[in-house]
C-alpha cells in the first residue's frame, strides 16, 4: 500500500491533543472527522495506547486505504463513511462520546495524485472534484452550467482570484464550442486568458480557480459552522477539539466560532435577559494559532498555510453561537 499524504502539524497535533488528566485514564475516545490516509490516527494510536478512534471521511476509496493501513490496531480503529456534518448532527448522545475531536480541513495529496477526479491541472482527468463521488454536481457541472457573473463570483469568493471575471468570461466562451469536462481543458483555458506576465509566477495560474471549484463543489465552507457546533456540543465536557485550517474563509469561521465560546455571553446587545448562560463554553488553548516550523514547510510545502487552533469544552454550546457563527460566515 502506497502512502501519498504526509500529515500536517503532526508533532503540534499530538502535543495540543494529547490525552490528560482523569477523563483519559482509562480508554480515551477520539473522532479523526476528516481520517483521510490515517496519518494522525496512525501517530495518535501509536503514542497514546489507551486511546481508540472513529475516522471519518466522505471518500470511501480513501478510507479503504486508512483501513488497509489501520488494521493493525483491530478494534481500536473504526470507522464512518459519510460527511462530518451528518455524523456530527445525527450523533447518537446515549451513545460514547469523545474527549479528543480533530477536523483536517485540508485536501489529501491523495487526491491530487490519485483519485483520478481532475483535483489536479497537471493531469488530464474528468473534471469532477466531489469526494463523495456518488453524490451532488461535478466541477464540469459548474463550469458548463452558471451563468458568467455566477462564475466569476465562485472563483473570486473561494480563492480571491484577481482575474475572476476574465477566467469566468473565457470558460463561458469556450464552452459554446463544447462542454470542458476534463481538467487539462480547464487549465488550458485558463492559462491562455490570463496576462503572460501572470503565467509565469509563483503559482500555475489555474490553481486558484481549481481551489474554488473544489470549494463549492464540496460545499466546504457551508458545511463547516454547523459541523464545529454539533461536533462541540458532542464533545465530553474537559475534552478538547481541534481544528487545522488551511483557507483564510474557513480559518476565519473557527477563529470566530472559538472567540465566541470563549466570551462570557454571546446574545445580541439588544436582548434584555440573557439566554446563553452567561459564562464562557470553552477554554481557548491556543490564543494564536499554531503554525508549521520552517523545517516542517521545507519538507512538505503543502504545509505551508495550515494553522491549528485547539479549545477545551467547559460546557455545552447554544444555539446563538452557532448564530453567530453562520451569520460572520455568509
Amino acid at each position: 500500500m502506497e502512502i501519498v499524504h504526509t500529515p500536517v502539524l503532526l508533532n503540534e497535533c499530538l502535543e495540543w491533543l494529547s490525552p490528560e488528566g482523569e477523563l483519559f485514564e482509562n480508554n480515551a475516545f477520539m473522532i479523526d472527522s476528516t481520517l483521510g490516509e490515517g496519518g494522525h490516527s496512525n501517530a495518535f494510536l501509536l503514542k497514546f495506547p489507551n486511546l481508540h478512534i472513529l475516522g471519518l471521511d466522505a471518500d470511501k476509496n480513501i478510507q479503504a486505504k486508512a483501513k488497509e493501513r489501520l488494521a493493525p490496531f483491530g478494534s481500536r480503529m473504526n470507522f464512518y463513511n459519510g460527511w462530518f456534518n451528518n455524523f456530527y448532527k445525527n450523533f447518537d448522545m446515549t451513545s460514547e462520546r469523545p474527549n479528543l475531536i480533530l477536523f483536517d480541513l485540508g485536501i489529501s495529496v491523495y487526491h491530487y495524485e490519485q483519485s483520478g477526479r481532475g483535483f489536479s491541472f497537471r493531469y488530464d482527468e474528468p473534471l469532477d472534484m466531489r469526494l463523495n463521488f456518488s453524490e451532488g454536481e461535478t466541477a464540469a457541472d459548474i463550469v458548463n452550467n452558471l451563468r458568467e457573473d455566477e462564475l466569476a463570483n465562485i472563483i473570486y469568493l473561494y480563492s480571491d482570484e484577481k482575474f475572476s471575471r476574465r477566467i469566468a468570461k473565457a470558460i463561458v466562451e469556450s464552452r459554446v464550442n463544447g462542454k470542458i469536462v476534463s481538467s487539462k481543458a480547464l487549465a488550458d483555458i485558463i492559462w491562455n486568458c490570463v496576462p503572460a506576465s501572470y503565467r509565469y509566477g509563483q503559482i500555475h495560474p489555474a490553481t486558484r480557480t481549481f481551489q474554488a471549484l473544489r470549494i463549492a463543489v464540496n460545499s466546504e465552507l457551508r458545511r463547516l459552522p454547523e459541523a464545529l457546533h454539533n461536533a462541540f456540543n458532542v464533545l465530553k465536557d474537559g475534552g478538547k477539539l481541534g481544528v487545522i485550517t488551511f483557507h483564510s474563509l474557513e480559518d476565519r469561521i473557527v477563529k470566530n466560532y472559538f472567540r465566541n465560546l470563549g466570551k462570557q455571553c454571546v446574545c445580541p446587545p439588544e436582548q434584555a435577559i440573557c439566554s446563553c448562560g452567561g459564562s464562557p463554553c470553552a477554554e481557548i488553548l491556543t490564543r494564536k494559532p499554531i503554525e508549521p516550523s520552517t523545517e516542517e514547510i521545507k519538507e512538505n510545502s503543502p504545509s505551508r498555510s495550515a494553522k491549528l487552533r485547539v479549545v477545551r469544552k467547559i460546557k455545552d454550546a447554544t444555539k446563538s453561537h452557532l448564530n453567530l457563527i453562520e451569520q460572520e460566515a455568509m
